[in-house]
């Protein structure tokens, strides 16, 4: 077998990866994040998420907001940093920095402080909280430059329909701003006009309301146009199962999540996960009976959909179970304040999330539309 067989194909309509997979192996990624407080093993999903956006990325618009998620992460890292030197950290340290002057605060401010002693294990420990929120930020990031929101939206079952049309609006937002930033930004620069500081930014925000104030009225012409919200009759004891077994399914997935995400709760999380996502399955087979919608060319998921969505599993998973049998591997001590240590097991279940990158068809290096596009 040669070099070229085994090579990722090139991106198109037909072998386009389904947009749910991404989102499975994003939220995967992020699961792990959760789990620890080590830099080291952040750092390395940082780096995973970074090198599959790179690689499988397209041109479209709302794969460029990868960066802002980024910025993102890196100005809520500086935040927390900043406000753990100004506010003070509830972790006790030995190894002080330096002292700021301390404002006085009445009685009822007990257990409140401005300024005072800044400690290395205050500041290390608010950097481990701190890039936790920013890689789980990444994650998200990755997610959205990686799946089309538009496929996303027809991928949804008939029972979800409504409520995915908000949630993938409210999704596409954050990738349309800094387009229509970005785009106004570039002709600003074009008629040598100023498109940075305080003035540069008020002139260009007004356009860019106004741009999806449009958008959201051409979004609605265009609903209504086709019909959007038509309903079929059903009994009304379906309503009622569909509804119980809908919110039973909703609580389930949201215990057993929880429990997956907290230190003690890996015991019954996984029973409560299943039950949940079974009853929520089933209330949705039965709320999609009373939709009249078709779909023209739903997405297939395939091999590779399966492959990216266990990749992003495996990783929470190895990252779950290394936390029932070595917790002190992902939550490093801060006092005393150690060096922390990449441990191998959980470096290598990360490095599973690379999967991606090699199973998911590339992007056509010339083309500048994204697959669904040639539809």
């Amino acid at each position: 077998m040669t070099g070229r067989t085994l090579r990722a194909p090139r991106a198109h309509r037909s072998n386009a990866v389904h947009p749910g997979a991404w989102w499975i192996w994003a939220l995967g990624l992020g699961t792990a994040a959760s789990r620890t407080t080590n830099p080291l093993l952040l750092a390395l999903l940082i780096g995973v998420a970074g090198y599959v956006v790179a690689a499988r990325r397209t041109e479209a618009p709302w794969a460029r907001s990868y960066g802002a998620f980024v910025k993102l992460g890196l100005a809520v890292l500086g935040i927390r940093l900043l406000f753990a030197t100004l506010l003070g950290s509830p972790i006790p340290g030995t190894h002080l920095l330096f002292t700021l002057p301390e404002v006085p605060l009445p009685d009822w401010a007990q257990g409140v402080r401005i300024g005072g002693k800044v400690t290395l294990e205050g500041l290390a420990f608010a950097l481990y909280d701190g890039l936790k929120l920013a890689t789980l930020l990444i994650c998200v990031g990755a997610a959205n430059a990686l799946a089309s929101p538009s496929r996303l939206l027809k991928s949804l079952p008939g029972a979800l329909y409504e409520a995915g049309v908000a949630v993938v609006v409210a999704m596409t937002f954050a990738p349309n701003l800094i387009a229509d930033v970005r785009r106004l930004r570039a002709a600003r620069r074009l008629r040598g006009r100023p498109d940075s500081g305080l003035r540069g930014l008020l002139q260009v925000g007004l356009p860019v309301l106004e741009g999806a104030l449009e958008r959201s009225v051409s979004l609605a012409a265009a609903m209504d146009a086709r019909g959007y919200g038509r309903t079929a009759k059903v009994p009304p004891a379906i309503r009622r199962t569909t509804a119980t077994l809908t919110l039973a399914g909703l609580i389930g997935v949201c215990a057993g999540t929880y429990g997956l995400l907290a230190t003690d709760g890996a015991g019954y999380a996984l029973p409560v996960l299943l039950i949940g996502v079974a009853s929520a399955l089933g209330g949705l087979w039965l709320g999609g009976r009373r939709s009249v919608r078709t779909r023209y060319r739903p997405d297939v998921w395939g091999v590779r959909a399966w492959l990216i969505a266990a990749s992003g599993a495996a990783v929470a998973a190895v990252m779950i179970w290394t936390g029932t049998q070595d917790p002190a591997a992902l939550q490093p001590q801060v006092v005393p304040l150690t060096a922390p240590t990449l441990p191998l097991w959980p470096a290598a279940g990360i490095l599973l999330g690379l999967l991606p990158a090699f199973v998911a068809p590339a992007p056509h290096p010339t083309t500048k539309q994204p697959p669904e596009a040639t539809q």
